[in-house]
């Protein structure tokens, strides 16, 4: 079973390369994402990298949470589920309840 960790506090500079070799050392990578910004196409300085198992997965937190990566001390740990949140335009408030429509905002 794969497991997915978080990598937070990267360089601009950090490469999905650079990441697969470096969680290499832990063990077997199955994937790496580098976030990056979609206009811009810079990296937005975290990625998911996919651990092949758990046991992979723990040793990688231990190994480079904290750890110095491109003079960044980079942040790792268990990537959390994506939340549900509602998404609007400009000027929008969350519905009133049992209003399913969206109203303008009233300041």
């Amino acid at each position: 079973m794969e497991v997915r960790l978080y990598v937070g506090n990267l360089s601009y500079n950090t490469t999905e390369d650079g990441l697969r070799g470096l969680f290499s050392q832990a063990g077997s990578v199955a994937a790496v994402d580098l976030i990056k910004d979609r206009m811009t196409n810079t990296s937005k300085g975290f990625a998911f990298v996919q651990m092949s198992n758990p046991g992979e997965a723990e040793k990688a937190v231990a190994l480079f949470d904290s750890y110095s990566l491109d003079n960044r001390r980079i942040r790792v740990s268990a990537a959390r589920p994506r939340e549900d949140t509602p998404r609007g335009g400009f000027g929008q408030s969350r519905p009133k309840s049992g209003d399913d429509r969206w109203q303008p905002c009233r300041y």
